[in-house]
């Protein structure tokens, strides 16, 4: 599995977005600002995640973008998704040749199925809210929820 640089910048996008949630659309040329992406890029990637209804876009001088839904429910899996398409790609299609060894080649791609659950299981119960919980902590602003 590779995260190329649209999957580490998208992700970024949203987190700062998932950051200001709740204080209206934000301009993608701040998200550049802050996020140093280029900011042409930036929007190729802000276009993807509409597409993805991870984000909703608003025109005008006061438009920007936002998150489609609140942060606790959009996953790193579904923006990782959205973005790079399945992270481990069932691979059963690969051999053009028959092989001797039917049971080495499923036993190989067994791993590669319980290393693609494990690592969506994981990306899956990481939220947006998560980063931003994570953010806070990390800076010493913890909010307790009851």
């Amino acid at each position: 599995m590779r995260i190329s640089s649209k999957g580490e910048y998208g992700l970024r996008a949203l987190f700062d977005l998932a950051q200001r949630y709740g204080e209206g659309p934000i301009q993608s040329h701040d998200i550049h600002q802050r996020q140093g992406i280029d900011e042409n890029y930036l929007n190729q990637i802000l276009i993807l995640l509409r597409k993805a209804s991870l984000i909703e876009s608003v025109r005008g001088p006061q438009g920007g973008h936002r998150l489609a839904r609140p942060p606790a429910q959009i996953s790193l899996l579904e923006v990782l998704t959205a973005l790079e398409g399945p992270l481990l790609p069932d691979e059963a299609g690969r051999d053009s040749v028959a092989s001797s060894e039917p049971l080495d080649r499923d036993l190989v791609r067994d791993v590669w199925s319980g290393a693609r659950d494990t690592l969506e299981e994981y990306l899956r119960g990481i939220s947006l809210e998560d980063l931003c919980q994570r953010k806070r902590r990390k800076i010493g602003e913890v909010m307790y929820y009851i």
